[in-house]
């Protein structure tokens, strides 16, 4: 069952949390890639100097943050990969959250055909890598999550003590906010129980 646009209309960081577990899929002419989502970083685009639309700033790139919560937010980084956020909270608030990694459960050779690797371990495990190994380009920034196919579903519990909440990485440009504990992890040993 896809998710519903109230489970997006919450704030940043409780939507990155409550993301862990869930089946993030889509399907495409090539076929159907789906994994659960194991890693998650917040961004509050009002107070956190490490969001593209910190202090409200409002841009081409970042003008679908300030819509309803459950609209992708796809942008190119680095000059070579794709990331993507899904955009939480409400209108003309500026909030999402980075799929930070997935573990895959179907599609695995497409993913692995579009990644060139073999390697099921370095499959998915970074934004740029799932982005790769799902299809997603700027093709998907601005679509709906709950009305398209690329969209988030249930998936399986994820329970406090399985989760490991720490700081956020590669920001460090963000002085005091690079400190804020807004990125949440299924614990490796909690994984291989979860994913069995």
């Amino acid at each position: 069952m896809k998710l519903n646009r109230e489970f997006y209309l919450r704030d940043c960081v409780e939507v990155a949390r409550d993301l862990l577990g869930k089946a993030f899929v889509h399907d495409t002419k090539e076929g159907i890639t789906k994994g659960i989502i194991v890693e998650t970083e917040a961004y509050n685009g009002a107070i956190d100097k490490a969001s593209h639309s910190y202090k409200y700033k409002r841009t081409k790139r970042t003008e679908i943050q300030f819509g309803l919560g459950g609209y992708a937010y796809v942008y190119f980084i680095y000059g070579m990969h794709f990331n993507i956020n899904i955009v939480t909270g409400t209108e003309g608030e500026p909030q999402g959250v980075l799929i930070r990694g997935i573990q895959p459960t179907y599609g695995i050779d497409l993913m692995k055909e579009r990644r060139k690797t073999d390697n099921l371990s370095n499959l998915t495990n970074g934004p740029a890598k799932l982005c790769q190994a799902m299809g997603i380009t700027k093709e998907q920034y601005g679509i709906d999550l709950c009305n398209s196919n690329l969209y988030i579903e249930e998936g399986i519990d994820v329970e406090d003590e399985d989760v490991d909440i720490t700081k956020r990485i590669n920001i460090d440009y963000a002085r005091e906010d690079k400190d804020r504990l807004w990125r949440f992890t299924i614990r490796e040993k909690a994984r291989s129980l979860l994913l069995k």
